[in-house]
């Protein structure tokens, strides 16, 4: 494989934003078939510690969600799972769901859902459960008491405690009928645990991580390994720059309670790049097949309908979603381009491979968005790729 070479544009790019003080330091990535360009800038903490390096280890954030939904593609191809499978067979706490009569409705105000749960209904994260682009209806405020920001790992109950208290918060609408952010993901990392037997970790470390070398991608960071972590910084809503918000030796450093399905995984570049490679070769690492060619197809093609880009369009913005990561429809922004499969993750990732034009962009950093739309240094790293892939 060929080694990473720095490009002094993305270089500068990289470096404005570290000098202009919006990130302590970043890593890009930038694939197109077999030319990879990369560039590092920063530290790996406003203190500047240690410089920022490729092997740097970042919280990936909602990036895990692509990973989670790889590893259901793998029970589905061992015949473990099926698509149209009912989940309650497997969480029997979700076998009876209730729905708000209307999205609006009061949260006692609930009918029976009119279909089960199913495996594919989890994937295209269309249960029911999750979050709209309007966060004020009355069921919203339920999820937000069940579903903690995947920024804070260790304050989340452990998975069958946390399973019982969803089982008591009502759908928002029924079984298929629309997208809703972020839940569902963490379904998946339950569901893996209960259908294997395995912890989810465990599961993850052996049917992906080991198979394509992601050395070190987890839910935890080893103390040998924190010197490599990046400090995490949130942007003082005052205008008083970043404040900490995790440190090398905070909530990462021990397994949690609830390995987050949905955003709970650390990683470096190098790593993530493996999986990218591994999904734009139709499911193969170095000769060895991790997913076969139709999963990869399902995980990379858009399964929604209109209506329910529309219903989450907050976070979708006129992208579809396959599993676990959104799609491109439409260039309607100079990045986008359509077939684009990928996301963004709430620590300041973003990851998105482009199976037309055989290309990876990943750019990491380790300050949180602080909203659905992506901070400066994300749009410009993605107007660099689309400019410089035309």
């Amino acid at each position: 494989m060929t080694e990473l070479n720095d490009l002094n544009d993305l270089s500068d790019l990289l470096s404005t934003h570290v000098r202009e003080g919006t990130v302590p330091g970043a890593v890009a990535v930038v694939v197109r078939g077999d030319d990879p360009e990369s560039a590092v800038a920063g530290s790996i903490d406003v203190e500047g510690t240690a410089p920022m390096t490729r092997d740097s280890i970042f919280r990936l954030a909602s990036l895990t969600k692509q990973i989670t939904a790889a590893a259901m593609m793998v029970l589905l191809e061992d015949g473990r799972l099926g698509l149209d499978d009912p989940i309650a067979k497997w969480l029997p706490e979700l076998a009876e769901p209730k729905v708000v009569r209307t999205p609006g409705s009061p949260v006692d105000d609930v009918v029976p859902a009119v279909r089960p749960i199913t495996v594919e209904h989890l994937l295209s994260s269309r249960a029911g459960w999750g979050f709209p682009s309007d966060f004020t209806l009355p069921a919203i405020g339920l999820i937000f008491d069940i579903q903690k920001s995947g920024l804070d790992p260790q304050h989340v109950e452990a998975p069958d405690a946390w399973l019982a208290a969803l089982s008591c918060v009502p759908l928002l609408y029924q079984p298929g009928e629309a997208w809703l952010y972020n839940t569902c993901s963490d379904l998946q990392g339950v569901l893996i645990g209960r259908v294997t037997g395995q912890s989810f970790p465990e599961f993850l470390a052996e049917r992906l991580f080991e198979p394509l070398g992601m050395a070190d991608t987890a839910f935890e960071v080893p103390a040998g390994k924190r010197g490599r972590f990046t400090s995490m910084y949130r942007r003082d809503p005052d205008g008083g720059g970043l404040v900490l918000a995790d440190a090398p030796d905070g909530q990462w450093s021990s397994l949690p309670a609830f390995p987050s399905g949905a955003g709970g995984l650390a990683g470096t570049a190098g790593d993530w790049l493996r999986f990218a490679r591994m999904l734009l070769a139709g499911g193969t690492h170095e000769g060895r097949r991790v997913l076969t060619a139709e999963s990869v197809r399902r995980m990379t093609t858009d399964h929604l309908s209109a209506g329910q880009r529309e219903i989450g369009e907050l976070f979708l913005d006129g992208q579809g979603w396959g599993y676990g990561g959104s799609v491109d429809l439409a260039p309607t922004r100079p990045w986008n381009e359509p077939g684009r499969y990928g996301w963004t993750g709430g620590s300041g990732t973003a990851a998105y491979i482009s199976p037309a034009s055989g290309t990876i962009s990943l750019l990491l950093t380790q300050v949180a968005m602080d909203s659905p739309v992506a901070p400066p240094v994300m749009r410009d790293f993605w107007t660099y790729v689309g400019r410089s892939g035309s």
